[in-house]
């Protein structure tokens, strides 16, 4: 079995490879600890193309939390900045209800493809929502408002945070 799922990570692998969106849904279907592990590491790699399939193979195992905590680490690193959307479109084969602040955070932070996605996440999943998220989100855009990346984006997101959050809020009184 380990020589399959070798074979199997090669052929995700290879740049010349035409089918490696197959190989890694095939890969992530046969997924076990180490296999995860091997995944998880190529998401934290150099090759943005080869990170994205291994996204993929994740979004196939069992493991979705570590995967999502992964997937979520190369999202906000600096050298992902140009990508960042990649990353966040994969989301959608994952179960995200148990990841408001993550999107939230990458509808703040993120590049303009990346924001964009995740608004629409933040506006069709059904969220987990406890007071403990909103402090959590609430903390996020307290950071945000005093660090903004221009006047007008400010604007545009403070009309739609400030009323999701007070709705939010309302959920718990």
């Amino acid at each position: 079995m380990q020589e399959e799922i070798q074979k199997l990570f090669d052929k995700m692998c290879d740049p010349k490879e035409s089918e490696a969106y197959y190989f890694a849904d095939k890969l992530g279907g046969m997924a076990d600890e180490v296999t995860k592990d091997q995944l998880i590491q190529l998401v934290k790699g150099d090759s943005w193309e080869i990170a994205y399939l291994a996204c993929r193979a994740l979004s196939k195992t069992p493991y979705q939390e570590e995967a999502l905590e992964a997937i979520f680490g190369a999202i906000f690193d600096k050298k992902n900045k140009s990508v960042q959307g990649a990353f966040v479109q994969i989301l959608e084969e994952f179960e995200l209800s148990n990841s408001f602040v993550d999107i939230f955070r990458v509808y703040l932070f993120g590049n303009f493809k990346a924001s964009t996605l995740a608004k629409d996440y933040l506006d069709e999943v059904e969220f987990d929502i406890t007071p403990r998220t909103i402090r959590k989100a609430e903390k996020h855009w307290n950071h945000y408002i005093h660090n903004p990346e221009d006047e007008g984006s400010l604007q545009l997101k403070k009309s739609e945070v400030e009323p999701m959050l007070k709705e939010m809020k309302e959920l718990f009184e």
